[in-house]
């Protein structure tokens, strides 16, 4: 029997948080700059801050809500079992979502050079296109490593069959150096070097790879309902400025017709549905009906006798839940807007023209039926959706539809500075290489190579309010 039906609300506890939820929001007394989300603002700063619900739903949206947020956590297995829900694999990275966005925040490197990644993975193509344009996946391991598989002794101890290969053994050496300001301040920074060992269906040389760490996900139904007009007219914009931020324009699986991609690190998926089935099969081989087919290539053939746990194994209606769980997900509001600190840092932050890609305001569409609390929002998640060329010192090599080799679409910065508070951890970028926000921007290079010069010109105290202001916001 699927998941979602063995699992009841009871409505008495429903009608309570959901009065809770409300009265914690209008308790809050947040004022207009605090406002991060407009009616999806909610004041928590603990490891909750980027998965809770928005103070404004409804009885029925909490409730498919609740339903969204038990797919998320769910562990699938590889049989039926009281631990989880038949249809891990054969071959998977990790085994429910937030193992990769830990309380819906963003992943982070393996914490030594021994351990495999489980929140981050590694994308392959070769050269050339498939048929619509996007990454040519390789021929015998598709178009990201598996790095786990249904063989007894890793994740799934419940398998009993015969043991399928996963692809490689992936790891993660770091590359140190160091930079020295203009004031002398030294600030040390690190690169991924990607280790492969073990691939099990021949050698990779000559791949295209990308790192690539799984991205928070607060506050991410109004990157969905942000029209497209707004997003070509900030290009348009940019480019009076002498910027080139593009939008990419990407298969759409569900419409079948090509779209302005929103999601992922290149802007690569271009509507939440997608984003959500693409990552259940690729990321731990769970089936849908948009993705039908497991993650075995001809060559990998114990993969391929593998029998699916049901068809689909995530089924329409829990995609439905959990795509309403997304768009619902409240926004935690920025703090301390009003301290001489974050203050200067904002003026910096003008300053040093980042405002023009990590755009400070943005407003939703009139209309947005999906859920039409997210209508005529005004919000601030510092990102204009558009891909920008970062640079040699960030390119990671591999094309994405129109996303060059050294393109990387701008990520929202909104709720940055709860990071650790979330996850535990504070790492940053594409491939988690930054453990700053200084850090951070130091890698700038491309079309933010004046951003990041105009940082490294200030004071320490400038700098230092700079990055106040990025981690109030």
């Amino acid at each position: 029997m699927p998941g979602f039906l063995r699992r009841r609300i009871a409505p008495l506890t429903i009608v309570a948080a959901s009065a809770s939820l409300l009265m914690t929001a209008l308790a809050a007394g947040l004022d207009g700059v605090s406002l991060s989300a407009g009616s999806f603002t909610v004041a928590i700063t603990d490891q909750r801050a980027y998965s809770e619900p928005a103070p404004v739903l409804s009885l029925a949206q909490w409730r498919q809500f609740m339903a969204g947020r038990s797919v998320f956590q769910r562990q699938w297995a590889s049989i039926v079992s009281l631990d989880g829900d038949w249809g891990l694999g054969p071959t998977f990275v990790a085994d429910r979502c937030v193992a990769c966005h830990i309380n819906s925040g963003r992943g982070h490197p393996p914490d030594n050079a021994d351990q495999q990644p489980l929140s981050m993975l590694v994308r392959l193509s070769i050269p050339g296109l498939d048929a619509h344009g996007g990454p040519r996946p390789h021929p015998d391991y598709g178009e990201q490593i598996q790095n786990r598989s249904l063989d007894g002794s890793t994740v799934d101890l419940a398998h009993g069959g015969t043991p399928v290969p996963r692809e490689a053994d992936v790891y993660i050496d770091w590359q140190e150096q160091e930079v020295v300001l203009p004031d002398g301040t030294a600030v040390q920074l690190r690169q991924p070097q990607l280790r492969i060992e073990n691939p099990a269906f021949g050698p990779l040389d000559g791949v295209m790879t990308s790192l690539r760490v799984a991205q928070p996900l607060v506050g991410i139904g109004f990157l969905d309902a942000v029209p497209e007009e707004t997003i070509r007219s900030l290009a348009q914009a940019q480019q009076a400025l002498g910027f080139n931020g593009r939008p990419n324009h990407v298969w759409d699986a569900v419409n079948q017709r090509s779209a302005l991609g929103r999601y992922g690190w290149k802007a690569n998926v271009p509507g939440l549905r997608q984003q959500i089935a693409a990552a259940a099969i690729a990321d731990m081989g769970v089936n849908t009906n948009l993705y039908p087919e497991q993650n075995c290539p001809p060559v990998q053939t114990v993969c391929q006798q593998m029998l699916p746990g049901n068809f689909p194994e995530l089924v329409d209606v829990e995609i439905d839940s959990l795509t309403l769980w997304m768009q619902a997900l409240a926004v935690p509001a920025r703090r301390g807007m009003s301290g001489a600190q974050v203050q200067l840092g904002e003026q910096m932050f003008e300053r040093a023209r980042c405002s023009v890609c990590h755009v400070p305001e943005l407003v939703t569409a009139a209309s947005f039926p999906q859920l039409p609390q997210l209508a005529n929002q005004t919000f601030h998640a510092y990102t204009d959706l558009l891909l920008h060329d970062m640079g040699e010192g960030l390119a990671d090599g591999r094309p994405d539809f129109q996303a060059g080799p050294r393109d990387w679409r701008t990520p929202p910065l909104w709720g940055l500075g709860l990071s650790h508070a979330v996850t535990g951890r504070s790492t940053l970028l594409h491939d988690g290489r930054a453990r700053s926000v200084t850090e951070a921007i130091l890698w700038h290079g491309g079309e933010a190579a004046v951003s990041r010069d105009a940082f490294s010109r200030m004071t320490k105290r400038e700098r230092d309010a700079l990055v106040s202001f990025v981690e109030a916001i």
